[in-house]
């Protein structure tokens, strides 16, 4: 029982991101992308990779500029891969790791078409296609599928070869 209470404990850091991602979701861009800094300052470059991963990813949506949200979306990625499965599950209601890969890699790809680098988009909207058999079947899981089949048809990938075998799931009646 105390090692299920333990993985249930509210991760404060965790809680000040989502507080700062509702902030933002709200209309309030600049406020959060400074909040977000001033939690960045405190966990540092080097602080626990699940906070480090987490805001990155959220404070790339709060740049204004692509460049940017490429390089805050680089971090999360690499944040990403100094993650493990047991430190997912210490944060109740976290995804395992490698479900996050389509996420990052999406964001990424989406970056890179913003900076007119097509060949980079084209690679890491593979790594995200290629990851998205890890996504549950979920409202998550079929926004982010959904979201890569918007972004393939966008760069031409539907029906080219070695990137038309993949389609996101058909909608259930």
């Amino acid at each position: 029982m105390s090692e299920r209470q333990e993985q249930a404990a509210p991760d404060a850091v965790m809680t000040r991101i989502g507080q700062v991602v509702m902030l933002h979701h709200a209309g309030d861009r600049e406020e959060a992308r400074h909040r977000f800094l001033q939690i960045w300052a405190e966990i540092g470059e080097d602080g626990d990779p699940l906070h480090r991963c987490t805001l990155a990813h959220y404070m790339a949506d709060t740049q204004d500029d692509p460049g940017d949200e490429l390089a805050w979306d680089l971090r999360a990625l690499g944040a990403a891969e100094e993650l493990t499965d047991d430190r997912l599950a210490a944060h109740e209601g976290a995804l395992a790791v490698r479900a996050l890969y389509p996420s990052l890699h999406l964001n990424l790809a989406a970056d890179y078409v913003k900076l007119g680098r097509s060949d980079a988009a084209r690679t890491h909207l593979r790594r995200a296609r290629g990851a998205a058999d890890t996504l549950a079947d979920d409202p998550y899981g079929e926004g982010v599928r959904a979201a890569i089949g918007r972004l393939e048809l966008r760069l031409g990938e539907g029906g080219s070869p070695g990137g038309g075998g993949w389609r996101p799931p058909r909608q259930r009646p």
